[in-house]
């Protein structure tokens, strides 16, 4: 099972492999309390895809397939999809504020489909 969840929100020993998938590491949090299993920053969308989105829901689904492109032949992908094969739940972790317009959820929506 893949799922996502905010960076920020407390550690469950639930959440299984935790992997941060932001480029850039989250505001105010330190290294130490994140508990991230894998740091995957180059899952993360591009910095000129992420601005050009700005988390703005009417951008989310072009957003989405601008993403898919950007990930297409991605090796990291394929092993991120090999770890959730393997484990029992990997948790995507993200730092934005929107729990259904961000990356993590997008990469989510993309891993799922391809």
């Amino acid at each position: 099972m893949v799922r996502t969840k905010r960076i920020y929100e407390p550690f469950d020993p639930d959440d299984g492999v935790r992997v941060l998938v932001d480029r850039l590491w989250p505001r105010g949090l330190a290294k130490e309390d994140a508990r991230v299993d894998w740091w995957a920053k180059e899952l993360a969308p591009s910095d000129g895809l992420r601005r050009w989105f700005g988390h703005a829901p009417p951008r989310y689904r072009e957003f989405v397939e601008r993403y898919r492109q950007e990930l297409a032949g991605n090796e990291l992908a394929a092993r991120l999809q090999r770890l959730a094969a393997d484990e029992r739940t990997v948790t995507l972790l993200y730092a934005a504020r929107d729990p259904r317009h961000n990356n993590a959820r997008a990469l989510l929506e993309i891993l799922t489909l391809v």
